[in-house]
């Protein structure tokens, strides 16, 4: 029989850490610390497996579970000495909800459930405390109002504010008992109003709402959407966690907070975080007061005259800085804790893995392996490739000027300029357009995820350091200021204003998110240095991988910026990117307008000095490493203008009438020029455009050695091939040519010739294709186009809707579809192999610099992947993770 609920407290656990996938990541912690014998209320997990059900089976449970829970709330309730729903001794939970994959914010979680018109008479008396009791019953009526019975948070608020403005208050610390029963009425009338029923009075009906409520949560809007972004799937579905409530509001003898036990932004070991005296959690992450800091250091660093908790509570505090040290060394990696302090006594609420910045992963995982706590191979599988683009981009130039406006705090590294916006919709929308954007909020929520996603940078003018916005924004890799407080956004009127500036919507601002400053205008960048824990991780990486990494490169810059990052040869020159260029797109629209060879070869001819110059300056950034070079792609009508202004130059240049351009045009027109006159099939029709190209190539390659003394070793690709035949014409046109060069200069060139497979009978006649092709290069862009038959360019229209209706999981040109573009990959190696055993296999689509796909392609033992120059060290490090994940998984087996 299935078991639905594991306990946990009093020092022991029926649940541990390896359990996340059943427990949820919460439900794991709390069982892994109640093992460590750490201090946490008791509670229990309800597994993950009942949401699949719930989901399963038209939103019911299964039988045997509500008995369960009764049992497990009964053992809470002999460890706490109180019980669920008694008037005079009430004990109180929490219900949270907990994936296996860590979600910050984005489901729901209930505080003070069990509080009812009769039971919160009994808190007041057990704690003699009457403001505490009445001040936890109105913030479980609005969670609760809100989260579970769908009322909307701003009816709540109205209440609140109405009350203070009434009494004069400014503040919610002013409110007495009274003031809170008040609002506790108006709290109930308002939900009363809106619904047409009163608050519910029966604890274990609000226990069951409140359960109900977190699985539902796993499928509302904001959670979808984070678990697109973070590729989590639907099917894990979250646990529900319900544990004893103890109460950082009691007193000033009693405190709640959240910390890193490294800092999450620089990866620094030191002790890093937030705490409230008199507060509930909420309070801290939602940024409703400013937060104090943990340690002196932190407080002296910010700035701030409040005092540190190793000032305010030192013995509590000592106690919490060995707790962070022991769940450090047991987990090895950065924990992210939540934490209580009811009457000077110690709480831990949950620890799990923390967010970081990509700069402080690195650190992190360098230091832990000076440090001896991990090795070289788990530093390497810590990094999320994608998060490398953090430290790829560029910072403020130091040296432009600024005008600085406001300062907040430094919430998330990096800096950004856009354009103001005040709501994540218009985020959103300027985003889709192509503008840059900043979203700035009083304070941002779990519904503001999708325009955090779309804007540059975010900038609140309320919260701490571990504040929504800061939290989320450095998972996302988004530079953040938080607690800019000098600022006051209007959000009527669109205007944010501090002293005398006025900052309108769609006014440009930058902010830099390792200084916490915001300034005016758009200040210059400078590109990033990567060194010292960058260098050391790629080392180890570099150690650790099987497969090459190259990129996709035709001019000189992106060459040089791909070595510099590392790259071991381009995978993919395109050449009709260098036909475009000024100085010769003429002379390609000549050779294209000529109507006969001999015109052809003319115009030709002027081009080739242009691709052998090209070719040289490639071979010798490169140094000896290897350049894969296709040959001619696109259809030529790319190549002819538009406009008539452009359709006279070209006549006039080529000396011919502007009719007869106009003509021609309209001759190489193409229904669906995808698959029309393109790649191999221009060779086949026109010889002399490839003849001319690979003359280039070659004479390039004995320039270069004559001036290096490098030998350069070309590969020539010929692409679209889907018969051998193709392949055996193309190759017979660039090997004589080879010879005539060998023969002109006096020196053999040693090249390979292959083929790029795009086609999917291509893949399935690979066993014959190799038979001529020295080398198979997979171009999954036009493969996945040519399988699925989806135009790339038109895809967008309907994607999104295949993807929300789970067709798609992934938008297949975003990462490899491995049941049907990966499997025309395989066979094509397989058969490839069969013919030709020392066959050189890679890959060179988009798909090469997305981590997802390149473990497809050590899977299928590809010997190298392709991408773009600021992906190649994201290629290298997944490929590192790839190789070290395949070596587990064998040794396993």
């Amino acid at each position: 029989m299935s078991k639905w609920v594991y306990s946990f407290g009093e020092g022991k656990a029926e649940g541990r850490a390896e359990m996340k996938n059943l427990l949820g990541g919460k439900g794991a912690n709390l069982a892994e610390m109640s093992n460590l014998g750490l201090p946490v209320p008791p509670g229990f997990t309800i597994t993950t497996e009942v949401c699949t059900w719930f989901y399963a089976n038209g939103r019911k449970y299964p039988d045997t579970l509500r008995d369960e829970v009764a049992r497990a709330l009964a053992e809470v309730e002999r460890i706490v000495g109180a019980k669920f729903g008694d008037p005079v001794n009430p004990l109180l939970v929490s219900v949270r909800s907990g994936a296996r994959a860590s979600m910050p914010g984005m489901m729901d979680t209930v505080l003070n459930l069990g509080l009812t018109d009769v039971t919160v008479e009994g808190l007041a008396k057990r704690s003699g405390d009457p403001r505490f009791a009445y001040d936890s019953y109105r913030r479980f009526i609005q969670m609760f109002g809100n989260v579970v019975l769908g009322v909307d948070h701003h009816h709540f608020e109205e209440v609140l504010e109405d009350h203070k403005r009434d009494r004069g208050f400014s503040y919610d610390t002013e409110l007495a008992a009274a003031d809170w029963q008040a609002v506790i009425a108006g709290y109930k009338e308002t939900v009363k109003r809106e619904l047409g029923r009163p608050f519910p009075q029966d604890p274990q009906e609000q226990l069951w709402g409140a359960i109900g409520a977190v699985f539902g949560s796993w499928m509302n809007q904001r959670a979808i959407t984070y678990r697109k972004l973070h590729d989590i799937p639907a099917d894990w579905g979250t646990a529900v966690n319900v544990q004893a409530m103890v109460f950082g509001n009691m007193g000033d003898d009693c405190a709640t907070g959240v910390a890193f036990t490294r800092n999450p932004s620089t990866g620094e070991n030191k002790f890093y975080g937030e705490y409230l005296i008199n507060a509930q959690g909420e309070d801290v992450v939602a940024g409703i007061r400013t937060p104090q800091h943990l340690t002196i250091a932190g407080k002296e660093a910010n700035g701030s005259t409040l005092p540190a908790m190793e000032e305010s509570m030192p013995e509590v505090f000592r106690q919490l800085d060995a707790v962070r040290l022991k769940l450090e060394r047991h987990y090895r990696d950065m924990q992210d804790i939540e934490f209580t302090v009811q009457q000077s006594k110690l709480y831990m609420l949950q620890t799990r893995t923390g967010k970081r910045t990509a700069a402080a992963a690195l650190k992190i995982a360098c230091d832990m392996v000076g440090e001896g706590l991990i090795d070289e191979k788990t530093a390497v599988l810590r990094i999320e490739p994608k998060s490398l683009d953090q430290l790829l981009h560029p910072t403020l130039d130091p040296k432009a000027k600024r005008t600085v406006i406001a300062k907040g705090l430094p919430a998330s590294p990096g800096a950004a300029s856009g354009k103001v916006v005040f709501t994540a919709e218009e985020a959103e929308r300027l985003a889709e357009m192509g503008e840059s954007v900043i979203l700035c909020r009083v304070e941002t929520s779990p519904e503001d995820i999708h325009g955090m996603h779309a804007a540059r940078g975010i900038l609140t003018t309320r919260g701490g350091m571990t504040s929504h916005a800061a939290v989320v924004a450095r998972g996302m890799g988004r530079a953040c200021v938080a607690g800019a407080g000098e600022l006051r956004i209007d959000y009527k009127t669109g205007v944010m204003m501090v002293r005398d500036v006025r900052v309108k919507a769609h006014d440009l601002v930058t902010i830099d998110g390792s200084t916490g400053e915001v300034m005016l205008g758009a200040v210059p960048t400078i590109q990033p240095e990567l060194s010292g824990d960058f260098a050391s991780l790629m080392a180890w990486a570099d150690k650790h991988r099987r497969m090459k990494v190259r990129t996709n490169a035709e001019t000189p810059l992106d060459a040089r910026t791909a070595v510099k990052f590392g790259a071991e040869g381009i995978g993919l020159c395109r050449t009709e990117h260098m036909f475009f260029e000024e100085d010769r797109i003429i002379a390609v629209r000549e050779m294209i307008l000529a109507d006969n060879e001999a015109g052809r070869r003319t115009a030709l001819a002027k081009i080739e000095p242009m691709q052998r110059r090209d070719f040289v300056e490639l071979f010798k950034i490169m140094a000896g490493l290897p350049v894969t070079i296709r040959l001619l792609d696109p259809p030529l009508h790319e190549f002819l203008p538009n406009t008539e202004q452009e359709m006279a130059e070209v006549a006039k240049a080529a000396g011919m009438d502007i009719q007869k351009v106009q003509h021609r045009a309209l001759q190489l027109h193409e229904a669906n020029p995808m698959l029309g006159h393109r790649g191999c099939r221009l060779g086949i029709s026109y010889p002399e455009i490839y003849e001319m190209q690979a003359r280039a190539i070659f004479e390039a390659a004995v320039e270069v050695f004559k001036q290096t003394g490098e030998t350069v070793i070309p590969e020539i690709m010929i692409p679209l091939v889907g018969t051998k035949k193709e392949l055996d014409i193309l190759k017979g046109v660039v090997d004589r040519v080879a010879g005539e060069v060998a023969q002109a200069t006096g020196r053999k060139i040693d090249y390979l010739v292959g083929t790029m497979i795009e086609l999917p009978r291509a893949a399935l006649q690979a066993r014959e294709i190799a038979k001529t092709a020295e080398f198979f290069s997979f171009g999954t862009n036009d493969l996945t186009q040519t399988t699925f038959g989806i135009s790339r360019d038109d895809a967008g229209a309907f994607l999104p809707d295949y993807q929300r209706a789970g067709i798609f999981e992934h938008d297949p040109f975003v990462t490899l579809d491995t049941d049907g573009v990966g499997e025309l990959v395989r066979i094509a190696a397989e058969r490839g192999r069969e013919t030709r055993s020392a066959i050189k296999l890679g890959i060179c689509g988009e798909h090469g610099g997305d981590p997802s796909s390149i473990y497809f392609c050590e899977k299928v033992g590809l010997d190298y992947v392709s991408c773009s120059p600021y992906r190649v060290p994201i290629a290298r490090l997944a490929a590192a993770q790839a190789a070290i994940l395949g070596e587990q998984r064998a040794s396993e087996a």
